[in-house]
């Protein structure tokens, strides 16, 4: 012990001898740079132990997104609302929240505007999303069936989401109305669709495509189990607020207790 003392005190002398021979102007610049590291590391070290609470809101123009973000944020379906141009974006207690005991934390809700022109607003908010709820109108889903395969393929192929894992839930919207589709059948259509888009662009030479991942097992029939990140379906109404919790394991969106639905 007495040796690892003396060894240390010699050191210290060395390391004082060594300050003193050097510029003032060396030895500021030299505490500067290791100040600045100090914090860099610092920083470093809180933006990668902080977890991401963005949900994203997808899909469709008409689908139900601005209905559902309001259901959410005060519980009320704003009645009135129209298909919406510009994002809705906030941080809240989830109104199905708001009345229980205990620490809630918010969540940070971005309704992106599903009209095609501004689906470069999704690329922007993506890599900092915690889930993504893909919303599919149920009833009138047939005639919009082929576009929501495309929205939905292009997001479960973008890099950030496969990278991240990030999880999806396929809301199918509006099924309090007697017209509309089972969460059954559009799981089935959708994976058929996006079969269907897999086989066409995988035919396409990757160069040709910026930011996309191949999509499920290549030579088998694409499901969305084959997904790297958790997909999962559930349905509901957004206008009578039956989204309120998931009762079901099967959602992916634990820290969005929102979908008080059948999963």
């Amino acid at each position: 012990m007495d040796e690892w003392v003396h060894q240390a005190e010699v050191w210290v002398r060395q390391a004082e001898s060594w300050i003193r021979q050097q510029p003032t102007e060396q030895i500021y610049i030299a505490a500067a740079v290791v100040a600045l590291t100090i914090l860099l590391l610092i920083v470093a070290s809180c933006l990668k132990s902080s977890k991401p609470n963005t949900i994203v809101l997808s899909g469709l123009s008409g689908s139900g997104k601005t209905t559902i973000f309001y259901q959410l944020r005060d519980g009320s379906s704003h009645q009135g609302t129209v298909t919406s141009m510009e994002e809705n974006n906030d941080t809240f207690v989830l109104h199905s929240e708001q009345e229980r005991k205990g620490k809630v934390k918010p969540v940070h809700v971005v309704d992106v505007p599903g009209h095609s022109r501004l689906k470069p607003k999704l690329d922007e908010v993506l890599p900092k999303a915690a889930g993504v709820v893909f919303i599919v109108d149920a009833q009138d889903f047939l005639s919009s069936m082929q576009a929501a395969a495309e929205y939905l393929y292009d997001i479960l192929t973008k890099a950030i989401v496969v990278k991240k894992k990030v999880p999806v839930l396929i809301f199918c919207n509006k099924t309090d109305k007697v017209t509309a589709h089972s969460k059954e059948f559009i799981k089935k259509q959708l994976e058929k669709e996006i079969n269907k888009l897999r086989e066409s662009r995988n035919a396409i030479s990757s160069a040709d495509i910026s930011d996309e991942v191949q999509l499920g097992v290549p030579g088998e029939v694409f499901n969305f189990s084959q997904c790297q990140n958790k997909v999962a379906v559930a349905e509901g109404a957004g206008s009578t607020g039956t989204i309120i919790f998931c009762t079901a394991s099967a959602n992916p969106l634990p820290m969005l207790d929102a979908f008080h639905v059948d999963c």
